[in-house]
């Protein structure tokens, strides 16, 4: 055997099995004790929380812009009506104006009495 072969103590199999390993410790609830870091367990729960608290914020913050998103939205439907309704109002007033402009200079045109009859199919 040469000096490179006694240096190499383990194979590609290995892997394997230590993938399989590390999963059972997982399952088990003893992989940070068979890596030895059981003296970090405060850092690593910390970190986690952190995390944690990033992604909640993240999420958070996701909702509200769409949120904002929606109201944006809304708000010009509602400008687009309030501006229906200004018109309306507006063309009333011209109406009205024009209605008395004909009966001041002795016209028979005047504004219905009844609103229009629509034909339906």
């Amino acid at each position: 055997m040469t000096g490179q072969e006694k240096e190499r103590k383990w194979r590609i199999s290995d892997i394997g099995r230590a993938i399989v390993n590390s999963l059972v410790a997982i399952a088990k609830g003893q992989f940070i004790l068979r890596l030895k870091v059981d003296k970090y367990f405060l850092q690593v729960v910390w970190t986690f929380f952190l995390f944690a608290m990033f992604i909640l914020f993240g999420l958070g913050v996701d909702v509200t812009l769409s949120k904002v998103e929606n109201n944006k939205k809304r708000l010009q439907e509602l400008e687009i009506l309030h501006t229906q309704k200004r018109y309306e109002l507006v063309s009333l007033s011209r109406r009205s104006t024009v209605g008395r402009l004909l009966k001041e200079n002795g016209s028979r045109v005047a504004e219905p009495q009844k609103p229009a009859a629509t034909l339906q199919e």
